[in-house]
């Protein structure tokens, strides 16, 4: 399905237990999905990349006409610009400082994503959230993947500051006060599990999408039964948390760990060669750019790129191009 910028595709798997090999269900089906979109964009002489930023992304490429025609999305942009009531300003710094502004959300459409869910029982959900909290920054540290936009070297994970910067519905009075933005890593542990988190959601963010649906919740619970609470469900969908926890009126799941060392391995890996996907765009575009310049020498690098993510080996172990 089309993500927010038409040129974006979201892919999602089957959910499936944490027992046995998981891991590699989900690598498989991944395949399965990636092969089909492959051969779709074939056919319009086109190629998939997975990437944190595309690398050769213009700025003509992120205007009102790249959102998708998607009645969401429509509802999405009008309801942040009438919350901003100015324009989406961006200021990343960086070897190659960027400063632009825009009247829509469609610079948040330059940010892929790569995520899990992971449903657990409620009385289970402070341990794992907190968890996931934890990790959070060394997972950041060894996953960076996007060192440039719009032909600017910045963060090792320029993704932060743009999402952050991209949908952010405080006007200067809400920055200036340090409310929270809509993009954050969080405002502490929790203690309490997700109602907790869910009522901050509430309470800080005012409603992008004011939808009321026709179901009444306390009748639900008085019946027994279990409400969908699908104002809440979308208004969660709009608050955007590194670690953000979601209403699901479903059963919980158990983690077995059988794969988790070999995966880890590879991330042990990673961390002793110091090579992110972020590390080595930017070495080879340190590489090729005296000999072609910024702009074809991005286009190289993301053949490079394209060439070795097909191949399948790990990102610590690619080579970088030659600058010859």
């Amino acid at each position: 399905m089309l993500e927010i910028d038409r040129f974006n595709l979201e892919l999602n798997l089957t959910p499936a237990p944490l027992a046995g090999r998981p891991f590699a269900a989900f690598a498989s089906e991944l395949e399965q999905a990636l092969s089909i979109v492959r051969r779709a964009a074939a056919w319009q002489d086109g190629r998939v990349v997975m990437v944190g930023i595309l690398p050769t992304l213009r700025a003509d490429d992120l205007r009102l006409a790249a959102l998708s025609d998607a009645a969401r999305y429509r509802a999405l942009n009008h309801g942040l610009r009438r919350l901003r009531q100015a324009p989406f300003r961006i200021r990343i710094d960086g070897a190659d400082p960027l400063e632009l502004a825009a009247d829509d959300v469609g610079l948040e459409g330059a940010n892929t994503s790569f995520q899990v869910h992971l449903r657990v029982d409620p009385d289970r959900f402070a341990d794992h959230f907190n968890a996931a909290q934890l990790a959070t920054g060394p997972v950041l540290a060894v996953a960076g993947n996007s060192p440039t936009f719009l032909g600017h070297r910045l963060w090792e994970e320029t993704r932060v500051a743009l999402f952050k910067q991209a949908v952010d519905d405080r006007d200067a009075a809400g920055r200036s006060s340090r409310r929270v933005s809509r993009v954050a890593s969080g405002t502490g542990w929790t203690t309490a599990g997700a109602l907790e988190l869910l009522a901050e959601s509430a309470r800080l963010h005012e409603p992008v999408l004011p939808v009321l649906g026709p179901e009444r919740p306390l009748a639900l619970v008085e019946a027994g039964r279990l409400p969908a609470l699908d104002e809440l469900r979308l208004h969660q969908g709009t608050v955007w948390r590194w670690n953000r926890a979601i209403y699901d009126p479903a059963a919980g799941g158990q983690a077995a760990a059988e794969e988790a060392g070999r995966l880890l391995e590879v991330v042990e890996a990673r961390v002793a060669a110091g090579q992110t996907g972020a590390a080595w765009q930017r070495q080879a575009l340190a590489a090729l750019e005296p000999r072609l310049g910024r702009e074809r020498a991005l286009t190289a690098m993301l053949e490079r790129y394209l060439e070795l993510q097909w191949a399948g080996d790990p990102v610590h172990t690619w080579p970088a191009p030659a600058g010859r």
